[in-house]
């Protein structure tokens, strides 16, 4: 399928069904896609990320990943009132992307296309690209102040793994690069390579853990994961946040899309969303599974986690968390000189 047929699927499924709901006021394309020609091959892989913006300050939760038209949609929902202030979207190195070009479906109060020419106009230059970098940066160190000690395993790997992985984001954020999710460590390593910056691409790798990891490791843990994702999707009931993701529709990606990085030879870049996946499956287990796939998967996740990672209690987590606030400085640096190097 090509990126325009599925964009074309994407907004015919917010005209019958996103734009009749109670409160819709608007629906704009983020991710990935965003940035890729009409006639691009969408591959298998991928999906369209599509953003419908309500007026409740809570909103529903995120509806995930389902066929429309034979196109893969990945459907979130975002309050208005985090919209509604201009100079917090510019910031937001999040939100800042999908009006840096026209990614408005549907705009019926106008404000879309608002923020779309007002953030348009500016995106480039080098103080709102600091901003930007600073947002990251800040939800970041957030994030793993906010470690709970008391969680269970997969909650505290997961609570440091992802602003971990955020030291990415800021790379992209300075290149002027989509901050994509499941391929984020891929996307990084172009950047950092591209401006010569090979040493901290591996320093990034070794603070999430997976710098040595060979193939064969890799590829054996992706093995025993699909068979966990199968359970999880045979039992899941409990509502999450994620539940969209963990479904027939979602192994694409979260299983199809890892054994293509793996089969293209980088492996170490599909640890990070090979044990984002993981966790969300333990997640499912836990709630809704009996004891004979609950326990032996969770022995499947810590195994995963010692093997990719290299961690297996919260000391640890803390010691890499110390490690990247060490580090803070240096990649706060070399954001700058990307961003200086892209704006010249």
């Amino acid at each position: 399928m090509l990126v325009g047929e599925a964009r074309a699927a994407a907004k015919e499924w917010v005209s019958a069904s996103a734009a009749r709901m109670p409160g819709f006021r608007g629906a704009f394309f983020s991710g990935s896609t965003a940035a890729l020609l009409p006639d691009s091959i969408l591959s298998n892989e991928s999906d369209v990320d599509v953003v419908v913006v309500v007026a409740s300050s809570n909103g529903p939760p995120k509806l995930g990943k389902f066929r429309y038209e034979d196109a893969l949609l990945d459907v979130s929902y975002l309050p208005w009132n985090q919209l509604a202030h201009l100079d917090k979207v510019a910031r937001s190195y999040q939100l800042a992307p999908s009006f840096s070009s026209n990614q408005v479906i549907a705009d019926p109060t106008g404000h879309l296309d608002r923020l779309y020419r007002a953030i348009s106009a500016g995106f480039a230059d080098p103080e709102a690209v600091r901003r930007r970098c600073e947002s990251a940066i800040t939800k970041l160190e957030s994030g793993l102040a906010a470690i709970d000690s008391t969680a269970v395993w997969h909650e505290q790997v997961t609570a440091w793994m992802f602003p971990t992985s955020i030291t990415t984001h800021v790379v992209l954020v300075a290149a002027l690069r989509n901050p994509t999710v499941r391929l984020r460590y891929l996307a990084a390593r172009e950047v950092l390579y591209e401006h010569e910056k090979d040493a901290l691409y591996e320093t990034l790798l070794e603070l999430l853990g997976c710098a040595d990891c060979d193939r064969p490791c890799v590829q054996r843990h992706l093995d025993e994961l699909s068979e966990v994702f199968d359970q999880a999707v045979a039992v899941a009931k409990t509502p999450f946040s994620f539940s969209g993701d963990i479904t027939p529709d979602g192994r694409p990606v979260a299983i199809d899309g890892s054994q293509q990085l793996i089969d293209n030879g980088d492996h170490r870049e599909a640890v990070f969303w090979l044990i984002a996946t993981y966790v969300r499956c333990q997640k499912i287990l836990s709630a809704d599974a009996p004891p004979s796939l609950r326990h032996p998967g969770s022995l499947r996740f810590c195994s995963a986690v010692r093997e990719l990672l290299g961690v297996h209690d919260i000391a640890g987590l803390f010691r890499r968390r110390d490690a990247l606030s060490k580090l803070l400085p240096v990649l706060s640096d070399a954001a700058a000189s990307i961003t200086n190097r892209s704006g010249s």
